[in-house]
């Protein structure tokens, strides 16, 4: 059990991790390029074609958009802080900044099923299951060291972690998945932010 000298209120935190979250988003739409057109060249075909862009764009925004509202939803949980937990968090930031860097590199090979494209895909995929292992180890900090506001028997906690934890094992999947079918990959994940978006962490059932 903590001590109270050890621990620290949330908000710091939660207002840092606020800010990487806005940052990370707003750099997604950066890499977005407008399509470059030859002589005589529509401009509407030229951006169906840049469709890889499109895709990898909204699901990276869909990805982080939910990763920070169940983020918020955790520590809305949490009563303290500890230093473990500083560092499990920065630990989940530090693949929320890195996600523009895959995003970009999956869209800009996505067009093309090779071996390049399946490269990218398990890179985005990696860096995604990265980001998801963080998750789950924060909700297993917090509970381990009790800093959540109300208590839980053991069959709850094995209950939240696992369903806490089903994006990790979904997300490594996909890196397999991405040397089969990029596109596929794309898809899963894009799925998978849409089963976190209605899926909230839930403490009690």
């Amino acid at each position: 059990m903590n001590s109270q000298s050890d621990l620290a209120e949330t908000n710091r935190l939660e207002a840092f991790s606020d800010g990487v979250f806005a940052i990370a988003i707003t750099l997604l739409v950066l890499e977005l390029k407008s399509p470059h057109l030859e002589e005589g060249e529509r401009l509407w075909p030229a951006l169906v074609n840049e469709w890889p862009q499109f895709a990898a764009y909204l699901t990276s925004f869909a990805i982080l958009g939910v990763m920070w509202i169940n983020h918020h939803s955790m520590f809305r949980q949490i009563q303290r802080a500890d230093r473990g937990l500083m560092f499990l968090n920065l630990f989940l930031l530090l693949w929320v900044t890195l996600l523009p860097f895959p995003t970009s590199l999956f869209a800009e090979h996505l067009r093309h099923e090779s071996s390049n494209a399946r490269v990218a895909g398990a890179v985005y995929s990696a860096t995604l299951t990265l980001a998801a292992i963080a998750f789950s180890l924060i909700w297993w900090h917090v509970l381990r060291r009790h800093l959540v506001e109300h208590t839980m028997s053991a069959a709850e906690v094995r209950t939240s972690l696992v369903r806490y934890s089903f994006g990790s094992v979904v997300y490594a999947a996909t890196i397999g998945i991405s040397f089969i079918s990029p596109s596929a990959t794309l898809l899963i994940v894009f799925l998978l932010a849409l089963y976190y978006g209605f899926e909230q962490l839930r403490t009690r059932d």
